[in-house]
């Protein structure tokens, strides 16, 4: 063993090396200065468990998802195979005829969904901000209760609600079928979206009927039906809204709205985007409250207000029973249509939200 002296103030001092064939440090790698540390994580047993049914759910999920849209494609091949890109853009159902396609309900899907967001999206945000920012303590675990309850109300009582109560009491009431789709066809009708054809609604003897079983009352049915999902979403979302940033704005002198709006809302963008996104796939794929509501037809309607529509899981409901092999084929056809649909609107709105500043912890 050889020592060093090293002159100092102090006197000599010494200094040891190492034996030869010692192994460096973790933290020293080469043996010729600092480097990163390698840190080993050590899981007990519990974790890996956890890990192993989580990741083992995480994949039935996907596998279960690829099966459904398998399922769907080989039934649906006849169909697809006999009418090829006409399948898209037929407003016809006729498959006894060769003839038949979901250009008209697919239409109607679209235009049910985009309605009932116009009306739930408000009424979700008011909600959610109200029950986040302005309820009491005491009334909020209340209030959060309540929207949970209502969207796990099944269809089927909002369908039979909005058949026998909302739309011949409130929407269009009495034999003149007075209501926000009459006021609508008034003074809105030089609209084309709100135009009612062959519908005079200033004649006091005009029927009521062509008001009814319309795009904008089985709107106003799922939109009650997806709004609580909506809300659900943003008032998690805007919960989570740094108590930092807010404290930063009312010192600053902002009121409670004031805060709302610098904060709240510009961090809760994204949850709100994917809200709405998670709620239009929902009302995208609504079936028995469609069913109930609407006269079925398979042409393009692009007027709301008027009597008649449609919508792909409203046409599989009504015809399943009673078609022949290529009816069910087509049918299966118009659900992967569907499926597709509704796929791609979730997965944008998984994006949105993973791309968003909601739920960032705050910096101030």
């Amino acid at each position: 063993m050889t020592t060093t002296t090293i002159g100092g103030p102090g006197g000599p001092d010494t200094a040891t090396p190492p034996p030869a064939g010692t192994v460096p440090p973790a933290d020293d790698p080469g043996g010729d200065g600092p480097g990163p540390r390698r840190i080993v994580q050590r899981r007990g047993p519990s974790d890996l468990v956890f890990r192993g049914v989580a990741r083992a759910g995480g994949a039935a999920v996907l596998v279960i998802m690829v099966l459904v849209g398998l399922f769907l494609a080989l039934q649906a091949w006849p169909a697809v195979e006999m009418a090829g890109w006409r399948f898209l853009t037929v407003q016809d159902w006729d498959p006894a005829g060769n003839n038949f396609g979901v250009a008209g309900v697919l239409a109607g899907t679209v235009l049910i969904a985009l309605v009932a967001i116009a009306i739930s999206v408000p009424l979700a945000t008011g909600t959610a901000l109200y029950i986040s920012e302005y309820a009491p303590r005491r009334v909020r675990p209340l209030l959060v209760n309540l929207v949970d309850l209502m969207a796990a109300v099944p269809s089927v009582v909002y369908g039979i609600w909005g058949f026998f109560l909302l739309q011949p009491q409130l929407l269009v009431a009495g034999d003149q079928g007075e209501g926000l789709p009459r006021w609508l066809a008034t003074y809105l009708g030089w609209i084309p979206l709100f135009k009612v054809d062959g519908y005079d609604p200033r004649d006091p003897v005009a029927s009521p009927t062509a008001l009814t079983s319309s795009t904008f009352i089985a709107g106003v049915v799922v939109a009650m039906m997806v709004a609580p999902i909506i809300t659900s979403v943003m008032r998690e979302v805007f919960s989570q809204a740094p108590v930092g940033e807010r404290e930063g704005a009312y010192a600053l002198g902002a009121t409670r709205w004031g805060m709302i709006r610098s904060v709240v809302l510009p961090f809760g963008r994204g949850g709100m985007i994917g809200g709405t996104m998670l709620g239009l796939g929902r009302a995208l794929g609504e079936t028995i409250a469609v069913f109930l509501i609407v006269s079925m037809v398979f042409v393009v309607q692009p007027h709301i207000l008027q009597n008649g529509a449609g919508s792909i899981s409203a046409l599989i409901a009504l015809r399943y029973g009673d078609s022949t092999a290529l009816g069910i084929a087509a049918l299966m056809a118009a659900g992967l249509v569907l499926f597709l649909m509704t796929l791609v609107v979730n997965f944008v709105a998984s994006m949105v939200i993973a791309r968003s500043r909601s739920g960032a912890a705050s910096e101030v």
